[in-house]
């Protein structure tokens, strides 16, 4: 039908919303979005397929949520199956890895002395760990990030590097926390940050010591890009994994049109399966 919502538009929309998170306990608590979101894992299109992994890391940030994501009919499964399909984009597998590892980690906490849920806890901060030795994670601040014009220019230069896997703003202090390849260089993001033109970035390095320290990149352009040319459509998240909640920056749309759309893509995802 014309006017209803394909499986991408849907799935997206979830994705929009679970970023959000005064939205992401009442996305696991219905009963139709979270069994959706796992049989768009096992969806067709890869496009499909990314954007509900995005939803589910998003939700995953939640510490509450975890229990129920990893007890949920299919979710581990389907994490493992995505891990292990040789058609898989590689991106899609490490996104996919560090879910799974997330959720399990939250597993081990439950049954874990209190010194031990702490140690593990640590080891599985989603973005700032390096739980996957596949991955690894760059600060960069960003000189020009100054509204959301500038942060959709960066978005848009970073998606365009192969290896980018995730990235997450701190709009008020004008950074950015990439998620890349290990073989990825760093100094490939900075170069796509200059070339915007209207903003630089710098890495945030922190020192024996604990002091963060900002280095320049490289302004000849001598670091090779790989470009990527299939890429899936991704929104990252707004908010930060700041421990200052009143610098958070709000999203735009208000909690009733989030409600409200949430129970159409409930609405939706009912009519299109059978559970």
């Amino acid at each position: 039908m014309s006017g209803e919502p394909d499986a991408l538009a849907v799935v997206n929309q979830l994705r929009d919303l679970a970023a959000d998170p005064m939205n992401r306990q009442a996305i696991v608590q219905d009963q139709g979005c979270l069994p959706g979101l796992i049989l768009f894992l096992d969806h067709p299109n890869p496009q499909v397929v990314y954007s509900a992994l995005l939803a589910i890391r998003y939700l995953a940030e939640c510490r509450a949520n975890r229990e129920k994501l990893r007890g949920e009919l299919g979710m581990m499964l389907s994490l493992q199956n995505i891990m292990q399909k040789s058609t898989s984009p590689g991106e899609t597998k490490l996104l996919a890895s560090e879910i799974y590892e997330l959720l399990q980690a939250a597993s081990a906490t439950d049954s874990e002395p209190a010194g031990a849920a702490v140690s593990s806890r640590r080891k599985a901060q989603f973005f700032l760990g390096s739980s996957n030795k596949r991955a690894k994670t760059v600060v960069l601040q960003i000189d020009g990030l100054d509204d959301s014009s500038r942060r959709s220019l960066c978005e848009e230069a970073l998606l365009k590097i192969r290896g980018v896997i995730s990235f997450t703003f701190q709009m008020a202090v004008k950074r950015c926390i990439v998620r890349i390849r290990s073989d990825l260089k760093a100094e490939a993001l900075g170069s796509a940050i200059a070339s915007t033109q209207v903003m630089k970035a710098q890495q945030v390095v922190k020192t024996e010591n604990g002091d963060e320290v900002l280095v320049p990149f490289a302004e000849d352009g001598s670091v090779a890009v790989e470009r990527n040319e299939d890429l899936p459509e991704y929104l990252p998240e707004d908010d930060s994994p700041s421990q200052e909640p009143d610098k958070a920056v709000t999203r735009v749309g208000s909690s009733q049109d989030g409600a409200s759309w949430l129970g159409a893509a409930a609405n939706f995802l009912s009519r299109s399966f059978y559970w």
